[in-house]
C-alpha cells in the first residue's frame, strides 16, 4: 500500500481529514456523547457505561486527546475528562464550512 501524500493537500484539508478519522468510530462518538452528558468524566465511568475493556477506553480516549477535542486533568488516582470548547467550536465551524455548499447533480445520476 501506498504513502499518503499529505503535502499535495491544504492545511484545512488535513486538519479535517485528522478529525473525521479520530471520530469515525462508534465507541469514541458514544464517549464524546457520554463526556457531554456529564459535563465531565471520569475513565473508569466509561468502562462502566460502554461496557469496553480499560485499555479499548485509553485508546479512544488517545485517539481524541490527540485531535484536542478532549482534555484531561489528574484528581488522585483517576483522570477526569472534559471537551475543549475551543477545539469543538473549531470542529463545528470546520464541519459546517465543508457542508455549507450546494450539491446539485445536474442529471448525471
Amino acid at each position: 500500500m501506498g504513502i499518503t501524500k499529505t503535502e499535495i493537500f491544504t492545511d484545512h484539508q488535513n486538519r479535517l481529514a485528522l478529525s473525521l478519522k479520530a471520530l469515525a468510530h462508534p465507541a469514541r462518538i458514544a464517549i464524546l456523547q457520554y463526556i457531554i452528558k456529564q459535563n465531565a468524566c471520569i475513565c473508569n465511568d466509561l468502562v462502566e457505561e460502554l461496557g469496553l475493556a480499560q485499555a479499548t477506553i485509553s485508546q479512544h480516549l488517545k485517539e481524541l486527546k490527540n485531535i484536542g477535542i478532549i482534555k484531561g486533568s489528574i484528581e488522585g488516582t483517576s483522570v477526569c475528562y472534559c471537551i475543549d470548547e475551543n477545539v469543538w467550536q473549531q470542529l463545528k465551524k470546520q464541519f459546517n464550512d465543508f457542508f455549507v455548499d450546494n450539491v446539485g447533480i445536474n442529471g448525471c445520476c
